[in-house]
């Protein structure tokens, strides 16, 4: 009554159709799932790494002085020599692009040299001008940071980091106006604040006690010396700009030879921002190269699985053209079976790929404190974006098949038979 070797033989058909349909769309899935996991991690390397840049200016170059490498009027070779007051107005005069100038002062960092109340510890001592501010962006928690009257009155005030706040502070109480010895000096506490970038040229803010800088070197008794300072660019400007004409002019009002490139130190924080940028720029490109020539791989799977269906539906194909079906109707259906492949395994692919992201965001990115990669993720740009190349994808997977199936004839069907 039943043939089972026919039965048999449909069995075998399905289930080998089935494989290779999910085998198909595993290469899709597969494809679109790798695309977002290492666009949303490339994002989240440069979100981890330009957090430590934030709140920095990103126009801005830091100079200080060094040993002289060239011998000139009269100077010997290795002539040691300090940044002054006097070069600050030079440069200002001299160079009309320079937005700020900050000098920056180092005070006496000795064991337990700051002390509240009973409790000691040993932090670092700057000596700022106001208007450091601008180079690295502040994040006040009480009080203010030290502003130009501190600095004209040589005021006996401070702003201490958050770390120090923290250590001196047990109780937690407001520090303003309290009085706290710096080096065995007396000074009264303005502020208490912290830098928003993980970036430090010396130390860290957030580890430091602030001192207006006319005050730091009174105390210190070295003169005018200036040990090292920041200047910031005009809009319209290149820090590189800066940074060559400020060397230039430091070395003409000091006696050293227009040559020497050891005398003055700088670090131009636009050339890191710079190179910071290309390499995330070059890192995107050989992302989406590698995501998209994995789904390249999945797109030709499923243009090879469409053919095959295409020949084993040959019978099916001429009949339904013998007996008037249109074109249209043809190129439809092989098209639709494409998309619709297409798109549901990508979209499982591509929500896959985000629940990873988030998984990996919150059992191992979120208990790091100092992981390059910071909330992986993908926008909501990005997704739609991958749903557009699915939809092409899926079409340009049908249009092959779409096109051999428009060819057969009714006498094909015959033959196949």
């Amino acid at each position: 009554m039943f043939d089972l070797d026919k039965i048999q033989e449909i069995w075998i058909t399905i289930t080998r159709n089935r494989v290779r349909s999910f085998l198909t769309a595993f290469g899709v899935f597969w494809g679109i799932f790798t695309l977002v996991v290492m666009i949303g991690s490339g994002d989240g390397l440069e979100r981890g790494v330009m957090k430590g840049v934030r709140g920095f200016a990103t126009n801005s170059c830091f100079f200080g002085s060094a040993p002289t490498a060239i011998p000139y009027r009269g100077f010997q070779k290795g002539r040691n020599w300090d940044i002054r007051n006097k070069d600050m107005k030079i440069l200002l005069d001299s160079i009309p692009e320079i937005k700020f100038l900050s000098p920056v002062l180092w005070g006496q960092t000795t064991n337990n040299n700051i002390v509240y109340d009973d409790q000691s510890a040993t932090f670092h001592v700057k000596g700022l001008y106001p208007n450091y501010a601008q180079v690295e962006t502040q994040q006040l928690f009480y009080g203010r940071f030290i502003n130009d009257i501190d600095i004209e009155k040589k005021r006996k005030v401070c702003v201490i980091g958050k770390k120090v706040y923290d250590r001196m502070f047990l109780k937690r109480d407001n520090p303003i106006r309290q009085n706290i010895r710096v080096n065995g000096v007396l000074y009264k506490i303005v502020g208490v604040t912290s830098g928003m970038s993980d970036i430090s040229i010396g130390d860290k803010i957030e580890s430091s006690v602030l001192l207006p800088f006319t005050t730091l070197q009174q105390i210190n008794n070295q003169g005018d010396i200036i040990h090292f300072m920041a200047a910031i660019s005009k809009d319209s400007i290149r820090a590189n700009y800066i940074e060559n004409r400020v060397k230039q002019v430091l070395k003409s009002a000091n006696h050293i030879h227009p040559d020497d490139y050891k005398a003055v130190w700088s670090f131009n924080m636009e050339k890191e921002y710079t190179m910071y940028m290309n390499l995330f720029n070059g890192v995107s490109i050989l992302i989406w190269i590698v995501g998209l020539g994995t789904l390249v791989a999945g797109i030709v799977g499923v243009c090879n699985i469409m053919l095959i269906t295409v020949k084993e539906r040959t019978r099916e194909i001429g009949v339904r053209r013998a007996i008037g079906a249109k074109p249209r109707k043809i190129i439809n259906q092989i098209m639709w079976e494409s998309i619709v492949l297409t798109l549901i395994s990508g979209i499982c692919g591509l929500c896959v790929g985000v629940y990873a992201l988030h998984i990996a965001d919150l059992v191992w990115v979120q208990k790091q404190e100092n992981m390059f990669i910071l909330h992986p993720m993908i926008t909501f740009r990005i997704g739609i974006a991958s749903l557009f190349i699915l939809m092409i994808s899926g079409i340009l997977a049908g249009i092959i098949p779409a096109m051999r199936a428009l060819n057969i004839k009714a006498i094909d069907a015959i033959r196949e038979e």
